[in-house]
């Protein structure tokens, strides 16, 4: 679907879209769902095992959930979530899931034109998101069922492939065609569009004589009741490379663009040399160039100890490449993420942590001398396809493709290796706002990090404090998961959906009419 260039602001303001959302992956997807005018009830023919919970659900049973208190509803509900509506879709949707039950969802879903609101998805690739750039290879964490988005159930889309013990979990592969036929089934397609690359999301605002639009300034602020509208540009890729520049203007604006962006860097000395990565798939890409990395070649450095170092420790171990493997936790530490896998689910991981806890780098007495330390070679101590060095960290890469790794207590090694692969995490690439997004952060003086300083909501509606009208869910907001990314969509519209009817009852009020269906406007 192509966008037409909209630049023009006229003297009543310019033509907008209710609401846009930048990221097509499974938030996006789940938003567009419930905008679309999928509604969901309790079904009354099912009780959910939560007596609280039902019995609060039994009070307004006539009315959809989008349309009840979820700040009552939530209230007393604890999950694996930090999003209080995270935890209530999620039970809604799986009933006693982590006590492992496989209960149906509670919830009947109905078609009603009446609850939809206009919006256009933005996307970078088909809709999917970043499933697309994932290692073929993987399998997702989840179990296949928690991948799966509302009125669609995954396994009748995508039967079950026989994996031993693994065979319930699912490949990126797999997922993207879920998530693809999951659009077409739902009828969805007309709200999204591919290709699109976002360059800048800015603010209009009235002008003095409340007669033009401008751009707001970096020192302006707004109330919500002023709040204006959002100026979304970009590009489109369309075929033979020819990019189209686009304007659309938005009531609302929704960032679901996950944390995938930019991966996390050490900052040390030539981290910036041709040898050094940042992502699974550059492994991948060196194993089938002949000679770059395999059994012949030396090791590949793999820094980090969470489940993409694991990925990419497997898939070297897969090519019989020796593998190093350095990361700052002890090996023991509780808080490593296999800890917290079953075994039975993820032998392959386990797999990795057995490695990493028995077949550790055993060094030799080091002296250090002076200023100037002695860096002796750790190869002698090497097992031949693996060996990890636990609370070491990289102090830095140089142009003889040698790396020097400190110990926890001082002592420094030299590593020669074949290519090094810096697994220590993402950030989201927030560009095309104002700070880089950095000001709607929980804390406002450090960047945008799901695990660290995720965008500061209200709770319930999703909606930043910072800005009125701006939304933001999935892992902008902590919710890294699937399974619990759903719950932003229902906060956010559950929302719109009663500020809709809100306008509404006023325009009714007010002797102007009223009429279901599109909205005319939200500002």
């Amino acid at each position: 679907m192509p966008l037409r260039d909209k630049n023009s602001l006229s003297r009543d303001g310019p033509p907008a879209m209710p609401v846009v959302i930048i990221g097509n992956g499974p938030s996006g997807i789940c938003l567009s769902h419930l905008l679309s005018g999928y509604t969901p009830y309790l079904d009354a023919a099912l009780v959910h095992p939560n007596p609280v919970l039902y019995h609060k659900l039994q009070e307004a049973k006539h009315l959809p959930i989008t349309e009840q208190d979820l700040q009552y509803l939530c209230e007393g509900l604890e999950g694996r979530s930090g999003n209080p509506v995270a935890v209530l879709y999620d039970t809604l949707l799986h009933p006693d899931a982590d006590r492992g039950f496989e209960f149906p969802s509670v919830l009947q879903w109905r078609l009603d034109k009446r609850h939809h609101i206009p919006h256009l998805i933005l996307g970078k690739s088909a809709p999917g998101g970043a499933w697309h750039a994932m290692e073929g290879s993987m399998l997702t964490i989840s179990l296949g069922i928690w991948m799966e988005l509302p009125g669609v159930s995954y396994r009748d889309v995508n039967p079950a492939k026989r994996r031993a013990a693994s065979s319930n979990r699912a490949s990126p592969e797999e997922i993207v065609s879920y998530y693809q036929n999951y659009v077409t089934l739902m009828g969805l397609q007309r709200n999204f569009v591919e290709n699109t690359y976002v360059t800048s999301v800015q603010r209009l605002h009235r002008g003095d004589g409340e007669d033009r639009w401008e751009r707001r300034g970096e020192g302006t602020r707004e109330s919500a009741v002023s709040q204006g509208l959002w100026e979304v540009r970009g590009y489109q890729q369309l075929q033979g490379e020819t990019h189209v520049p686009f304007s659309l203007f938005a009531e609302n604006v929704v960032l679901a663009t996950g944390a995938s962006d930019s991966p996390a860097r050490l900052g040390v000395e030539g981290e910036e040399l041709p040898y050094v990565f940042h992502s699974v798939r550059d492994l991948g890409a060196a194993v089938s160039q002949r000679g770059k990395s395999g059994p012949a070649s030396d090791p590949v450095l793999v820094v980090g100890a969470g489940l993409s170092a694991a990925d990419a420790i497997l898939c070297a171990c897969d090519h019989s490449i020796s593998v190093l493997h350095a990361f700052r936790k002890r090996a023991d530490d509780p808080s490593l993420i296999f800890k917290q896998l079953p075994k039975a689910l993820y032998p392959e991981y386990h797999r990795v942590y057995h490695m990493m806890c028995s077949q550790t780098h055993l060094p030799a007495p080091v002296t250090n001398r002076g200023a100037n330390p002695t860096v002796p070679s750790a190869s002698s101590a090497l097992l031949p396809d693996y060996t990890s060095f636990p609370e070491h960290c990289v102090l830095s890469f140089h142009p003889d493709m040698s790396c020097v790794l400190r110990g926890s207590n001082g002592v420094l090694r030299a590593v020669k290796v074949s290519m090094v692969l810096v697994l220590i995490g993402t950030y989201p690439d927030l560009f095309f706002i104002k700070e880089k997004g950095q000001y709607l952060g929980l804390d406002s003086s450090r960047p945008i990090s799901c695990k660290h300083n995720p965008v500061d909501i209200n709770p319930y509606t999703f909606e930043c404090r910072a800005e009125p009208g701006l939304f933001a869910m999935g892992p902008l907001v902590g919710d890294n998961f699937v399974r619990f990314l759903k719950g932003g969509a229902l906060g956010i519209a559950s929302c719109l959906l009663k500020r809709l009817k809100k306008m509404e009852k006023k325009l009714i009020e007010d002797g102007g009419g009223g009429q279901g269906g599109s909205p005319g406007g939200f500002v």
